[in-house]
C-alpha cells in the first residue's frame, strides 16, 4: 500500500504491515523496577538513569588523580613528621649516651694544708658553700720548696678539689681568707675530659 506521492509510510514494513510500537505491560515494568532495585538499591526511571547510576558508582579519572595527590601529600607530611620525631629521639638518646662535655668547663684545684684539721675544715667549708662538688684529702705528702731564700721540707696534707672553672676565683678567695699560711697554695688545671656522668654531676652540684 502506498501513500500519496508514491512514498511508503514510515511505520509500515516491506509487506505493507503496520509496525506496532513496543509498550511493556504492567508486569514487565514491575520486573524492570524490581531488577533495578536489586542491582542498584533503588528504582531508576527512565532506564538511562540506571546507566548514570552505574557511572556514579565508578570513580572518574579526575577522582583517582585527586585521591592519588591527597595520598602523596599525606605520605610526604607523615614522612616529615616521622623524620623530625626520629631525629629528636636520636639526638636525645645520643646526648644521654655521650653526656656531652665541653673541655675546660670544670677544673681540678689543689691546696696544701699544714695538717688534717685545717684540711678538713677547709674541705667542708668549700663543699658547703657550693664552691666545689668534691674535695679529696690526701694525707702525708712531703713538700720540698724554697721560702725566703732557704730550701724547706715539710709534711703536708693535699686537697684535690673538683669544681667549675668559673668558681676558681671564689674558691681561691675563700682559701686565702681561711688558711693559716701567709701565702696559701691555690692552683687549678682545666679538666679536658673524663667520665661523662661524673662531669655532669659536678655541673649539677656546683651552680653557674
Amino acid at each position: 500500500m502506498s501513500s500519496r506521492g508514491g512514498e511508503r509510510p514510515r511505520d509500515a514494513d516491506e509487506r505493507g504491515q503496520r509496525i506496532t510500537h513496543y509498550k511493556p505491560n504492567a508486569a514487565l515494568r514491575q520486573f524492570h523496577k524490581h531488577t533495578a532495585v536489586t542491582l542498584y538499591g533503588r528504582a531508576c526511571h527512565p532506564p538511562d538513569n540506571c546507566v548514570k547510576d552505574m557511572r556514579v558508582g565508578l570513580p572518574s579519572a579526575e577522582t583517582l588523580r585527586g585521591g592519588s595527590l591527597k595520598a602523596l601529600i599525606l605520605t610526604v607530611l607523615l614522612s616529615l613528621f616521622m623524620f623530625q620525631l626520629l631525629r629528636t629521639v636520636g639526638l636525645r638518646a645520643f646526648s644521654m649516651a655521650s653526656e656531652t662535655y665541653t673541655s675546660g668547663t670544670h677544673s681540678a684545684a689543689f691546696v696544701t694544708c699544714p695538717n688534717d684539721t685545717v684540711a678538713k675544715d677547709l674541705a667542708r667549708g668549700i663543699v658547703e658553700r657550693k664552691l666545689a662538688a668534691c674535695v679529696n684529702i690526701v694525707p702525708a705528702i712531703t713538700s720540698v720548696y724554697e721560702w725566703q731564700g732557704k730550701i724547706e721540707e715539710d709534711s703536708e696534707v693535699l686537697l684535690m678539689i673538683k669544681t667549675r672553672s668559673s668558681k676558681v676565683p671564689a674558691l681561691a678567695e675563700y682559701v686565702r681568707s681561711n688558711h693559716p699560711y701567709e701565702v696559701a697554695e691555690v692552683i687549678s688545671l682545666p679538666i679536658d675530659q673524663g667520665n661523662p656522668p661524673y662531669l655532669k654531676w659536678i655541673g649539677e652540684v656546683v651552680p653557674e
